[in-house]
């Protein structure tokens, strides 16, 4: 049970992010349609089965666990998940224990959070502007989660935004966003939007997408911008603006794939794994956990084999003007 989990391609698996609801309080144009049939509660894993298969992955060598959702903070009970989850860290076996949110429920549960062991938070937030952060969230209010980031910061949660690249919607507020970051002490990380959505639309994701690639340059039209060395376990690439001091991560599935160096899986709120984002391919993890007493050996076996079947890469791709390994699940299925 404590051998690691190495994957077909010499690539160990220590990342393990867990979706614990498909719900959410925001519908986000690039995550979900506005009018979502959300699965039955029954069907959606127990808080208990969540924390049984959470620590079959940390016995065999998962050290970073970051929980996503929907919204992770709308599952009702999610604080006694978090506060089991502690015993790992408490152990050693688990390095770090982290979410991503929207942010709307952290003014309620940053102190909660950070007394569970709970150090990063990562909260989404793509424009400062009051009127476009309800477009593109649809449901969303900006003062909710400026109050949210407020509770995580004072509750001692390092924050770092991550901003979704749309093209002729946030382009203009990438100094400004910056700025604000930099003034607030708050990492940023740029994400390139990915074809995820059956009912989106090829020509819409096309015209969404802002390489980060130019990203960087609007950067460098500023700033000095220096390349840095450091991972932080997951898919982002660091710059540091030298006039600031600050860290800007890129996350680039699509303009430069980070694939070489994958370390991490997804689970959906159902059990469902999948070894890769932009894979259709997945596997069953509900049955074998709920087969026998505790779970552990045919979820073992399970988890073994899945993880025998991962791909070298996703087939994300913008080029020639189509949207080419387009993935018909949305985003909030696999969990953010």
């Amino acid at each position: 049970m404590n051998a690691p989990l190495i994957d077909p391609f010499a690539r160990a698996i220590t990342y393990l992010r867990v979706s614990v609801t498909d719900r959410c309080d925001f519908r986000c144009v690039y995550c979900m349609s506005e009018n979502m049939t959300f699965l039955p509660k029954k069907e959606l894993l127990t808080l208990e089965e969540l924390d049984l298969l959470c620590s079959s992955f940390i016995k065999m060598g998962v050290q970073k666990l970051r929980i996503t959702g929907g919204e992770p903070l709308v599952r009702r009970g999610i604080m006694t998940f978090f506060e089991s989850m502690t015993r790992h860290l408490d152990s050693g076996a688990l390095k770090e224990l982290t979410l991503t949110t929207n942010g709307s429920q952290l003014e309620k549960y940053a102190d909660a959070l950070f007394a569970a062991g709970v150090r990063r938070v990562n909260i989404s937030l793509d424009t400062l502007d009051d009127d476009k952060f309800a477009r593109v969230t649809r449901w969303g209010r900006l003062p909710q989660v400026l109050r949210g980031i407020d509770a995580a910061q004072k509750a001692g949660l390092r924050v770092k935004i991550n901003a979704v690249a749309l093209k002729d919607f946030n382009e203009a507020e990438l100094p400004a966003i910056t700025r604000w970051c930099a003034e607030r002490d708050l990492d940023l990380t740029w994400i390139e939007v990915m074809p995820m959505g059956e009912d989106m639309g090829d020509e819409n994701r096309i015209g969404q997408f802002w390489s980060l690639k130019d990203v960087r340059a609007e950067y460098e039209n500023h700033y000095t911008v220096t390349d840095l060395a450091e991972r932080t376990g997951g898919p982002a690439r660091y710059v540091r603006l030298e006039e600031t001091g600050q860290k800007i991560g890129f996350i680039t599935p699509l303009s430069h794939n980070f694939c070489e160096s994958c370390n991490r899986v997804r689970i959906t709120c159902t059990g469902e794994i999948y070894t890769c984002l932009g894979q259709e391919g997945s596997a069953d993890l509900r049955a074998p956990l709920r087969a026998s007493q505790d779970g552990t050996e045919l979820l073992e076996q399970a988890i073994r084999a899945a993880i025998g079947d991962k791909p070298k890469g996703h087939d994300f791709d913008y080029s020639r003007q189509q949207v080419g390994g387009t993935i018909t699940r949305h985003m909030s299925h696999t969990g953010g």
